[in-house]
């Protein structure tokens, strides 16, 4: 009798602890960690606090998007058009945002360590208290950015 109640409270806690979390789809892309979205056509969603970890947006289109806390790190997000998006409080460590539009977008607060921003579209935007530390934002275009209380020891800013 031991041994079938152990199997049976083993393939209990096994179903249940190896559930893969659920997917969220969205304009018929699903929403994920590791998900692969290169170009998608994204305008103006809503993905507050969502786990996009280590996503491929490439080319994406997020622009005006609501993405504010959402995990970001680890992303391609080159050549993404994010102008107007709330980044705000988002964790964008380790992204790479080469020649990404940001133009007007909200990143204040948000995680930026080790970030590659070379050559992106940064204009107007609102990066007050965030974290570039080892940031790059060699050939950005930070005309009208708002950097107050930003973190920047090693990160790079050359034309």
């Amino acid at each position: 009798m031991k041994i079938k109640f152990s199997l049976i409270v083993f393939v209990l806690f096994f179903s249940t602890a190896c559930t893969p979390p659920p997917v969220k789809l969205l304009n018929g892309y699903e929403i994920k960690p590791l998900a692969f979205l290169p170009k998608a056509k994204l305008e103006g969603v809503i993905l507050r606090d969502a786990d996009l970890h280590g996503a491929v947006l490439s080319e994406a289109n997020l622009k005006n998007s609501m993405l504010a806390d959402s995990d970001l790190s680890d992303a391609n997000l080159t050549g993404a058009d994010l102008s107007g998006a709330d980044l705000s409080g988002a964790d964008l460590s380790g992204a790479d945002l080469f020649t990404a539009n940001l133009e007007g977008a909200n990143l204040k607060g948000a995680n930026l360590r080790g970030a590659n921003l070379r050559g992106a579209n940064l204009r107007g935007a609102l990066m007050s208290d965030a974290d570039i530390t080892n940031g790059n934002l060699t050939g950005a275009d930070l005309y009208g950015a708002v950097l107050t209380g930003a973190l920047m020891p090693d990160g790079k800013i050359h034309r």
